[in-house]
């Protein structure tokens, strides 16, 4: 399964949990509540400070050191419950597939994976110990003296606690997975289980006894030390480990060859968890994942669908027309595209199967345009993208508004063709002259007012200099909220899952992002990126010859990875060979989320495609119906991506 805004994929607990870790269990849940509750606190907090500010020229005092704390605190008290219901992300197809015939081999595979996240999680838990120790001894604060100050040891206990919680979990799966590999090895079902069982332990002590021979006796230069661990990312990251874990590992381990110190690896790794996360601008993602759930409740979507519907009712195909109208606008307010896949699969497939459209192009005409929500702005991989090239959010907000537009025109426009030229694909499109309920001006302008106001509010906002997009996403959460309370759609269950929602998605994306972090830093110390410049202008690649290798190695990696893993992957490798080679950030932000979005539609991992799929849950639309569906689509995006590739100014016209 995935997750609803990002993508990452949810394998769930072990499949057979420890007996004794229910009492933990109810812990974590209990401190992930917490956390869940501290998120959606943050948008009144920073929506009156707006109000503050703006109306009565009165703002609160330290809103953003609360609010940079406040992120950084309620990510480390949801670790465990995230671990716990897996959400941790990594690519599970080689796994899985080996699993199928031999579940033993996933069984220990896991394990380990399991023990490197424990051990992890201690060396940090080992960090933030004596930090809170020492904050508690000398009551330590942070602020302005004279202005405001509070005292810094809550935030330190809370990591220290997340820290501990979250190495607990990783050891209780563990040893789960390790029993279910013996039970699964000594199982009497599958002959010579424990001989393979066996010379599988013993072949993966010897592969890490000669890797750690290896690197602790070759004379490895840093750049080597660098790609050896390029090498093993893609390994661990193919073999199912979890990715931020990966990353950390390799992290670790490279700076501690390189500079021959293992206490130099730990300071990073405790600075990074202790420090990189407390920053005002991580706010933002939890305020727009909020906005995004509030509003798929609210029925908004549907209400856009049914006045595009009937306004495009004259043209031939154009309730899929209609669908790519929906989605733009839908974009404009929700920044995802796995959100909009999930919802107008529930509203625009129905319906056009219902009118004749064939099975392939209603579920394919879903996933394809579902993919404006990460390029329309506002945009969560934007958002990503602009922490890792530290650029501003708002003017790739700006910048995307054209090329979003470009895309959105150009499907539609293949939509009008296909249903005049290729209709035996589109099935029976004879809704030239489409019945559809009547929407009377007045109800029309009253279904997409809330949309607008929201509109006004995030972009507006944002464009207009008025706020923050922390901020701007606080507004629109709020604003979603009083909508959704209006339509009556909320109910105290909705609340509860969308709350607990919001926090994982966060906590996804967050710690990715830290792990991330600590992986461009290792990188940077190797010298890889400046070596991979200097190898390109040796080799005479040019600028050009540079970004197609990057867009068709995006491209392959789509095909595996989510949209956010490839970014924090790829980047923190990319960005300086771009700066080196004289090209333009935003530009390049603009490229990289409309090129990752194509590997959402892609097999064999198709993340937006698998949302339509267990969305719909019926047995007569199948993954072949929704990869050949999406593939006009995916042509439709590579040729954008050519286009910006040969007109780059058309990211720049409103910079």
């Amino acid at each position: 399964m995935t997750s609803p805004l990002t993508g990452s994929e949810n394998f769930g607990a072990p499949p057979s949990i420890w007996r004794p870790d229910r009492l933990f269990q109810g812990f974590s849940s209990v401190i992930n509540g917490f956390g869940s509750f501290w998120f959606f606190g943050l948008m009144f907090v920073v929506s009156a400070d707006i109000i503050g500010r703006n109306l009565f020229d009165h703002p609160f005092v330290a809103v953003t050191e609360v609010v940079a704390y406040s992120v950084a605190g309620a990510v480390f008290l949801q670790l465990a419950h995230s671990l716990h219901v897996g959400r941790f992300t990594r690519a599970e197809m080689f796994i899985e597939t080996v699993g199928e015939k031999r579940p033993y081999v996933k069984d220990f595979l896991y394990s380990l994976y399991c023990l490197m996240g424990f051990a992890v999680f201690v060396a940090i838990f080992l960090g933030a110990y004596p930090r809170f120790v020492d904050a508690w001894a000398n009551q330590e604060v942070v602020g302005t003296p004279g202005a405001y100050t509070f005292l810094i040891w809550p935030y330190k206990l809370v990591l220290t606690v997340g820290a501990a919680a979250t190495a607990v979990e990783f050891f209780i799966q563990f040893l789960a997975h390790g029993r279910d590999f013996i039970a699964g090895a000594t199982s009497s079902t599958e002959r010579g289980s424990v001989g393979s069982a066996a010379f599988l332990v013993i072949g993966a002590v010897l592969v890490i006894l000669g890797v750690a021979w290896i690197l602790a006796f070759a004379d490895l230069s840093n750049a080597e030390i660098g790609i050896l661990s390029i090498l093993g990312m893609l390994i661990f990251i193919l073999a199912g480990m979890h990715i931020g874990i990966a990353l950390i590992v390799l992290s670790f381990s490279g700076i501690w060859l390189m500079k021959g110190d293992p206490g130099l690896s730990f300071r990073t790794l405790h600075l990074a968890s202790d420090q990189f996360l407390v920053n005002y601008f991580f706010g933002v993602i939890p305020m727009f994942v909020i906005m995004g759930l509030l509003v798929s409740i609210s029925d908004m979507g549907r209400d856009t669908f049914d006045v595009a519907r009937q306004g495009l009712r004259g043209v031939k195909g154009g309730l899929g027309v209609a669908t790519v109208a929906a989605n733009a606008v839908f974009a404009a307010i929700t920044g995802t595209s796995i959100a909009s896949a999930a919802l107008f699969s529930k509203i625009a497939t129905p319906e056009m199967m219902r009118h004749g459209y064939s099975v392939q192009f209603s579920v394919g005409v879903v996933a394809g345009s579902s993919v404006l929500g990460m390029l329309i702005p506002p945009s969560l991989l934007l958002i990503i993208y602009g922490f890792l090239a530290e650029v501003s959010v708002g003017i790739l907000f700006t910048a995307a508004i054209v090329p979003g537009l470009i895309l959105a025109g150009a499907f539609g426009l293949a939509i009008v063709g296909m249903a005049h030229w290729w209709p035996a694909y589109m099935g029976n499109v004879g809704d030239k002259n489409l019945e559809v309920e009547h929407i009377a001006l007045g109800d029309a302008v009253w279904k997409l007012a809330p949309i607008v106001v929201l509109i006004v509010m995030v972009l507006g906002g944002i464009y207009g200099g008025i706020v923050t997009p922390t901020e701007a996403g606080a507004a629109g959460a709020v604003g979603a909220l009083i909508f959704t309370l209006a339509k009556r759609k909320l109910t105290w269950s909705k609340l509860g899952h969308l709350m607990v929602e919001s926090g994982h998605i966060t906590v996804s994306i967050l710690f990715l992002i830290l792990a991330a972090n600590i992986y461009a830093r290792m990188l940077a110390l190797s010298g890889v990126p400046q070596q991979m410049s200097s190898f390109i202008a040796d080799a005479q690649l040019g600028f050009l010859g540079f970004v197609t290798l990057y867009v068709i190695l995006i491209v392959l990696l789509g095909m595996i990875l989510d949209s956010v893993s490839i970014m924090l992957i790829v980047l923190p490798l990319a960005l300086p060979v771009v700066t080196n080679l004289g090209g333009d950030p935003i530009w390049f932000g603009i490229l990289t989320v409309v090129t990752v979005e194509i590997g959402l539609l892609t097999p064999p991992l198709g993340l937006t495609c698998f949302v339509v799929k267990s969305t719909l849950d019926d047995k007569r639309i199948t993954l072949k119906h929704i990869f050949a569906g999406a593939f006009p689509f995916v042509v439709i995006m590579m040729l954008v991506t050519i286009l910006l590739i040969a007109v780059p100014e058309l990211a720049l016209i409103f910079v």
